[in-house]
């Protein structure tokens, strides 16, 4: 099999998608900035099996700065790399932004339409549709994106399909919606709701919690992802979501099973760029990616809630020896 590239392969979804990738028998060069976004140790924990696997090569390159003739020719490219996060998008911190989202995505499809791989999947989000007309929310809907961060998402995506349609790079988008799992970044509310609950701390909601969200788990992200490297039609945007949106007391309240416990909750004024709601249409995604979410939402929550019990296990071991 030929190599493949992922961009960001250090975070959550990139991490994940590597080890897929190198499962399936694939060389994989991993490319991470290691931006201070969040502890940049996490991520490096994230890559400790695929760094033991001889088949995986780590390349440090900030796509945004460094020259990106030091990325190799690949049969496949996955570019996940971006600053992610939708509050932190608003004024000064808006550079970053488009530095390593808008920016950085049109170098690297400089690199690659010279040399064009067999197919370049670029992860979008469902940040795109911002505070959208309709709902559940089709591919053929207007984006109206609701954050800076969401802004600079739909410019990466229209530069990944301007350059198939200019320069026949065969690129395709894929639109995440609110993906969970293990190694969630710790920013995420799931992530910092697990974490209040096993502390037996309040957990502060950002406006009155009745908001719903479309919850995707990481390994039916991952799967989609190989889907469209597949089976994508170059120029097409995909939604991956599980289809089935779930307020977020609902979600609460399953957390406060896995806990044995409901979580105390206060509650804070929503914040600026957050959609109240969020739902995907995924018909073009079965259709075409053959595309069917598996895990619901109690499943993929367990599997997070034991990722963060054994994190943090780990690290009372570490600081014990």
């Amino acid at each position: 099999m030929g190599a493949c590239v992922v961009t960001g392969a250090a975070g959550f979804l990139g991490s994940h998608l590597t080890e897929r990738l190198l499962a399936a028998g694939h060389e994989v060069v991993g490319v991470d900035a290691f931006t201070p976004f969040y502890d940049p140790r996490r991520k490096r924990r994230n890559l400790e099996a695929a760094l033991a696997h001889p088949r995986f090569r780590l390349l440090e390159l900030d796509l945004g700065a460094d020259d990106p003739a030091r990325l190799p020719d690949a049969e496949l490219v996955f570019h996940f790399a971006a600053q992610a996060g939708v509050r932190p998008s608003w004024g000064d911190g808006f550079a970053e932004y488009a530095r390593h989202n808008v920016l950085a995505t049109q170098r690297l499809l400089e690199r690659y339409a010279a040399r064009p791989p067999r197919r370049f999947v670029y992860a979008s989000s469902s940040s795109v549709y911002g505070d959208a007309e309709r709902l559940p929310t089709r591919e053929s809907d207007l984006p109206r994106p609701y954050s800076p961060y969401g802004v600079t998402k739909l410019a990466g995506e229209h530069l990944c399909l301007l350059y198939q349609r200019n320069r026949g790079l065969p690129a395709t988008a894929l639109r995440f919606f609110t993906v969970y799992g293990p190694r969630q970044r710790p920013d995420m509310a799931f992530h910092r709701l697990l974490e209040a609950a096993l502390d037996g701390r309040p957990f502060e909601v950002y406006g009155d919690g009745r908001q719903s969200r479309d919850f995707t788990y990481v390994a039916d992200a991952v799967e989609a992802t190989l889907a469209a490297a597949e089976r994508g039609r170059p120029g097409t945007v995909y939604n991956v979501a599980s289809g089935q949106p779930v307020p977020l007391l609902e979600a609460v309240a399953a957390v406060g099973r896995l806990a044995g416990a409901a979580p105390r909750l206060t509650f804070a004024a929503p914040a600026a760029g957050d959609a109240p709601h969020t739902a995907a249409d995924i018909a073009r995604a079965r259709a075409e990616l053959g595309y069917a979410p598996h895990t619901p939402l109690a499943e993929g929550l367990a599997a997070q809630w034991a990722w963060q019990r054994s994190q943090r296990a780990a690290a009372a071991v570490k600081g014990v020896a």
